[in-house]
């Protein structure tokens, strides 16, 4: 039987992900993401959050409503089975005549354009052959540029390594075959591959989780996934991993979320995996935003490492989250980093962390907040809201999140006080005292209601923004700061806050679900890691996130590849030796001393008169010949990652790599009436005294010392995640 004429795949279309796997464009609904999930043994893993009835799911990853596991109508809401349970190819192996006739007489052939069209063969002679184009046109053509095509029977395999061919074309022709017939999910060997469908599929639900459950399916599934994994665990009482990834907008969000509700489901019965699932709309609203790709584009990286009892039950969990510009530690094994400059920036049709919006919409009245375009923080992109989304209604949901995993009312009302005062932070201007520019804040609601919020004087709250106090030899002196100096304290002030905050709730939700929990050392993690980011204008987060995704690359690369196929050596096993794109030059250009992008960085972030336009010629001049590398016009560079070439403007990254916080700041949160003021300045000094390796930068004759946000970056979180992954890991994706 032969098959209809195929759509001629895209090749512009498909985007590499930081993984490797690219993914593939739908044809009527805009470029999909590829998001992988796979399994690693003997290791923990890091994710992004996400909460199982997202409204913003809508937009990216878009799965069938499901209500969470243990509501009462889960049963009703599950999706009825498919009639078939085997693979979709199994009733044409019987009808092969299309087989020996079309065997090695069908190609690839890649256009000019770029697209792969299938070619069939009409004669050879020597080193030409002459190819037949579906659309009529015959065409002579170098026989090397062919590519072999599968016969029609391996069409649509749910697992690629069934390919005769498993070449690039063949591999999103099929991927494409499926995703036509909404079969998202297709299996590499070990890893599943999925494509987002922006659109909803009857796929998942309590009907599901029992089939998979009970092995009455056996189809490629984020299911499967989990199943592997928890039977694993239990049977040979290994550790599982799984790590989830691909680009922004891919889809990991909602993948994390739908192997969650399958191991809740099979590992329930004590109540704590309710408060797992819970913890959904809490990350999400703090951690997540918009994006132009994405309406629900998680903002850091997660972890969630689950423990079960002897008897497979879940007994606790904990999460460790990655926050980008500000590394925390939250738990021995936890790091928190944020993308904190979204705080007090935002670019045109983006949006803050969802949590600003959410409480403008639904906060009680006692807070007095105005709407959200009142805000200097919230008012820059002109995006105030999200098709389909009701910021009142997720606040009450977060709200209720909050009550669940016991966070208390009053500690509550203290959270949302210390995002009000982020907002009022972003509206405090300033008035020019002298002819030397120096400044002071202007003493109008904004201010009034920040030291309000924060319990403290306004007077105090004035001269933290406004003046620095420094030693100079053995004499303490008070230095007027300048309007841009003013302004970058008080942005600091406020992305401080929010940090801590975020840490704060994380560790809040960590001593809920461990509380009476008694661990047996069996776990499973879900890693789900910030995707690689390429768009119009990519800056510092998008240059920290990529450089996150070459270190993730790096060390699928090493256990895939690299310690594989030294393993075969040792054994004397006879095989052939798999070539691959190896990253390492990408990522010496990131980390080499003293000449890297990473060290420059930090060199030109010490010198008072550095600028974001010497920081890029810096680069221009030691970096050019480094093949990764290419200076452009004025403040940009190019660097050739593993996922594709990526073009940064350097605008703001010397500000955003110092984020400097001075003593001034951190000593008027400790004198501040509420407690979660105090308890983020404790934080701050002492992850400051441990975090301090070397003189980094004294800006203004200031004696303190602190890493820069990139080296941080790479000292906190990469040696945690290679300790957390492990080097027994033997099936990564």
């Amino acid at each position: 039987m032969g098959s209809p004429t195929p759509n001629p795949i895209r090749f512009a279309d498909v985007n590499s992900g930081n993984n490797g796997i690219a993914s593939l464009s739908a044809p009527e609904n805009g470029d999909s993401g590829a998001k992988v999930v796979g399994r690693v043994e003997n290791g923990v893993a890091d994710t992004d959050q996400a909460h199982e009835d997202s409204p913003y799911s809508g937009n990216t990853l878009v799965v069938e409503d499901r209500p969470s596991v243990g509501d009462e109508d889960l049963v009703s809401a599950a999706a009825p089975l498919p009639s078939v349970s085997k693979s979709n190819i199994e009733h044409r192996w019987s009808d092969i005549t299309s087989y020996t006739t079309k065997k090695k007489v069908q190609s690839w052939f890649q256009l000019p354009n770029g697209n792969w069209e299938l070619a069939r063969i009409v004669k050879t002679a020597g080193s030409e052959s002459v190819i037949s184009l579906p659309d009529g046109k015959v065409l002579k053509v170098n026989s090397d540029s062919l590519i072999p095509a599968n016969p029609d029977i391996l069409d649509g395999v749910d697992d690629l390594m069934q390919l005769s061919y498993l070449n690039e074309p063949s591999v999103l022709f099929d991927l494409q075959y499926r995703y036509n017939r909404d079969m998202i999910y297709t299996k590499a060997g070990p890893v599943l591959v999925a494509i987002n469908p922006f659109k909803k599929v009857p796929l998942y639900g309590n009907n599901y989780i029992e089939a998979y459950k009970n092995k009455s399916i056996e189809s490629p599934h984020v299911y499967a996934i989990a199943d592997t994994a928890i039977r694993e665990m239990t049977q040979d009482e290994v550790n599982q991993s799984i790590i989830i990834s691909g680009e922004s907008g891919a889809g990991k969000t909602e993948t994390a979320k739908i192997a969650m509700q399958y191991l809740a489901a099979l590992g329930g019965g004590s109540g704590i995996e309710y408060e797992i699932l819970k913890t959904n709309p809490i990350l999400e609203a703090f951690g997540n935003a918009k994006t132009l790709r994405n309406d629900n584009s998680s903002r850091f990286g997660k972890l969630i490492e689950i423990h079960f009892s002897e008897t497979g039950k879940i007994s606790g969990a904990k999460i460790q989250t990655f926050l980008l510009e500000k590394v925390v530690l939250v738990t021995p094994f936890f790091i928190v980093l944020c993308h904190l400059s979204r705080v007090v920036q935002c670019a045109e049709g983006e949006r803050s962390y969802h949590i600003f919006y959410q409480l403008c919409a639904g906060a009680p009245q006692k807070l007095n907040l105005k709407d959200v375009n009142e805000y200097k923080y919230l008012n820059q992109s002109n995006c105030y809201a999200i098709s389909g989304v009701d910021d009142a209604e997720q606040f009450h949901i977060v709200k209720e999140a909050l009550d669940i995993v016991h966070v208390s009312e009053e500690d509550q009302e203290s959270v949302f006080a210390m995002l009000a005062a982020v907002l009022w932070l972003g509206n405090i201007s300033f008035n020019m005292i002298d002819n030397e520019n120096h400044v002071e804040a202007v003493a109008d609601e904004s201010l009034i209601n920040v030291a309000q919020l924060i319990g403290c004087e306004t007077v105090d709250l004035n001269l933290a923004l406004s003046t620095r106090k420094m030693r100079v030899g053995h004499d303490n002196i008070i230095q007027k700061l300048t309007l841009s100096q003013a302004i970058d304290t008080r942005d600091a002030l406020a992305k401080s806050i929010y940090a801590c905050l975020f840490e704060w709730l994380v560790e809040q939700i960590n001593k809920s679900l461990a509380v009476g929990k008694r661990r047996t050392g069996r776990s499973i993690s879900i890693l789900d890691i910030y995707g690689f980011e390429s768009f119009g204008r990519n800056s510092f987060e998008q240059f920290c996130i990529n450089y996150a995704n070459e270190r993730l690359q790096q060390h699928f690369n090493r256990h895939l590849f690299k310690l594989e196929q030294e393993e075969y050596i040792q054994d004397g096993i006879d095989w052939a030796k798999v070539d691959f794109d190896d990253n390492q030059d990408c990522l010496n250009l990131f980390e080499k001393k003293p000449l890297g992008l990473l060290s420059l960085l930090d060199e030109e972030s010490t010198f008072p008169n550095g600028t974001d336009i010497t920081f890029a010629n810096k680069l221009k001049q030691h970096l050019n010949s480094n093949p990764c590398f290419r200076g452009e016009r004025e403040k940009a560079f190019t660097v050739s990652h593993f996922a594709g070439e990526v073009t940064y403007d350097t605008t703001g990254f010397l500000e955003k790599n110092r984020d400097l916080l001075h003593l001034d700041s951190i000593q008027l949160l400790s004198l501040c009436l509420c407690h979660l003021p105090q308890i983020f300045a404790s934080n701050m000094l002492n992850q400051s005294e441990k975090t301090v390796v070397g003189p980094l930068h004294k800006a203004g004759g200031a004696d303190s010392q602190k890493l820069s946000v990139a080296t941080n970056f790479k000292v906190n979180s990469f040696p945690n995640f290679k300790c957390t992954l492990g080097s027994e890991c033997i099936s990564i994706i």
